[in-house]
């Protein structure tokens, strides 16, 4: 079961490159509307996209789907999904909801031209979820850990996959027959937690999918797009190569690699 990887990006030639490398889904990312209060403090991505930028990532692409966040439900939201509707995603992600009404809306505002995706990153979310899971046209679910582990004041993202939150989620997600996933993975031997571990619980957990991190590959540090083409490459083969040997192992394998986790949390969150 290979996971579906997606990478944040509104630049063309990078999201093509992305694409021949093998990644499954270009994001788009047009979040702003109170991003900056909520992670402000964190080093965590804060992309600047616009409306634009959907159409010029969309002629690009040939195989791999087009993602794109809109912003939390305000009175604007109608008009936006459209328009990203209009300029070619496939699938539309809405962050920061908390009620079943939230989702509805959002399902009916979609009205059915792409796929539903809710991020699910808030308690309020989270207490809603059964509720949301009875509702049809909800497509996907993606547990966010960077805005849920600050809702839980919680010190490190990861907290949420070494204490049972993550399998809780999960194993409901999973029990409703949703496509779902949480939160994102670096290369396998980058992250205060090595993708390589990260990696292990997705499949632990039978996630179907999961954002490349930033620290994948990161434009602010690696401009030249040689060298970005040789990150998503040897990268992207790395993560592959990794996956066929993941669907061989025992649940001896996974259980030992989650403890693994548990322990590298704990030192984290002490130090």
């Amino acid at each position: 079961m290979a996971i579906k990887l997606m990478y944040i990006t509104n630049e063309p030639r990078v999201a093509h490159i992305a694409e021949e490398s093998g990644v499954d889904r270009i994001f788009v990312d047009l979040e702003v509307r109170g991003k900056e209060e909520r992670q402000g403090h964190l080093d965590s991505v804060k992309s600047h996209h616009s409306l634009a930028d959907i159409s010029r990532v969309r002629e690009t692409l040939t195989s791999a789907e087009l993602l794109v966040r809109c912003n939390a439900l305000y009175e604007g939201s109608r008009a936006e999904i459209d328009e990203i509707i209009s300029r070619g995603a496939d699938i539309v992600m809405l962050p920061m909801w908390g009620s079943v009404d939230d989702a509805r809306r959002f399902r009916d505002y979609v009205g059915g031209r792409t796929r539903v995706l809710l991020l699910l990153e808030t308690i309020a979310a989270e207490q809603a979820l059964d509720e949301v899971l009875l509702l049809e046209g909800i497509d996907e679910v993606l547990i966010g850990l960077n805005d849920l582990h600050l809702q839980y004041r919680q010190k490190f993202m990861f907290e949420l996959l070494a204490n049972g939150k993550i399998d809780e989620l999960m194993g409901k997600l999973k029990g409703a027959g949703k496509t779902c996933g949480f939160g994102g993975i670096a290369g396998l031997n980058q992250g205060l937690i090595s993708g390589r571990n990260i990696l292990t619980e997705h499949y632990r957990l039978k996630s179907d999918m999961a954002i490349l991190s930033r620290s994948f590959c990161d434009r602010a540090k690696v401009a030249d797009l040689d060298e970005v083409r040789q990150i998503f490459t040897r990268g992207m083969k790395e993560i592959r190569d990794y996956e066929g040997l993941l669907a061989a192992q025992t649940k001896d394998f996974f259980d030992a690699n989650h403890q693994e986790v548990v322990e590298k949390v704990r030192r984290i969150v002490e130090n």
